[in-house]
């Protein structure tokens, strides 16, 4: 892809998502992600009404009258995007592969942060850590990481979830909220999920596809799996076949949800092809209705 077109698809994408974000989301992010608490502004004199828990005891013996602290909401978050770069995100049968849904769902969420004056980096993984952005503010950081959205070439084609996790909580010191944004086609991450979870506000976004859950019936098919590379013929006309591939994508969407659910971290499902603003939006008011 040249710069041209990388610079048309950053536009396009940048003209969808920042609108979606004005109109649609910023509302919403401000009130789940607040900030991490309160941070000292001022004092002024006591008024009939003011919590007399924030006197402020050594402005009011100096003045002999009574001072109270005033307080205003820390704003400022570190918002992380853990964006899985690995060779299953290539698939797709909705008009869209999983890694389109991807760039657009991160470049919302970016915009979203940043009319609310927080920071935003971003960790790049497959089944190692392909790149990292350290968390910045500001539109131009923003439209780079959309870039890299766009036209990143992952080095491997596997996926390590818990390297990524592990990866978080090495760099970021600080707790962040932080979107890991994957079709977990992994594997023993679960101990990986509870320890991030438990330092950063960890909330999972799984992009998948419809197809990936019922094969139809075309005969004999070809399969290849894009994350190791190994081909395999299947005879999709046979019931049998396709009733036991659908069991396991769906005993394996199970056990993603009851290790969310466990260790208490808030997820969506968002489908290619499909709207994802409506999972966004569940995921914002389910974590506003718990407040």
């Amino acid at each position: 892809m040249d710069a041209q077109e990388i610079f048309k698809k950053v536009r396009k994408i940048e003209i969808k998502t920042r609108g979606l974000s004005n109109q649609i989301f910023s509302g919403e992010y401000h009130s789940v992600f607040k900030g991490r608490g309160m941070a000292f502004s001022e004092v002024r004199e006591y008024q009939f009404g003011d919590d007399i828990r924030n006197i402020d005891w050594n402005v009011t013996a100096r003045f002999n009258h009574p001072f109270i602290k005033i307080f205003e909401e820390e704003r400022e978050l570190t918002v992380m995007l853990l964006i899985d770069v690995s060779g299953s995100n290539n698939f797709g049968t909705n008009s869209q592969l999983k890694q389109d849904v991807v760039t657009e769902i991160a470049a919302v969420l970016s915009f979203s942060a940043i009319q609310n004056n927080d920071k935003v980096g971003v960790i790049f993984f497959s089944d190692k850590i392909e790149k990292f952005i350290p968390p910045k503010k500001g539109s131009s950081h923003i439209l780079r990481i959309i870039r890299e959205l766009i036209d990143f070439k992952a080095e491997n084609s596997g996926t390590n979830v818990a390297e990524a996790l592990r990866y978080l909580s090495n760099v970021i010191k600080k707790k962040s909220t932080a979107f890991l944004i994957s079709d977990f086609m992994d594997e023993g991450f679960e101990k990986a999920i509870q320890i991030a979870n438990y330092k950063h506000d960890l909330i999972a976004i799984r992009v998948t596809d419809e197809r990936e859950y019922e094969i139809p019936n075309v005969g004999l098919v070809k399969m290849i799996d894009a994350e190791t590379g190994i081909a395999r013929w299947i005879d999709t006309s046979s019931s049998k076949i396709r009733d036991h591939y659908a069991n396991q994508i769906r005993m394996k969407a199970q056990h993603l949800d009851t290790i969310f659910g466990r260790y208490g971290v808030d997820s969506a499902k968002i489908y290619t092809g499909k709207d994802y603003v409506k999972p966004l939006m569940n995921l914002f008011k389910r974590r506003e209705a718990r407040k």
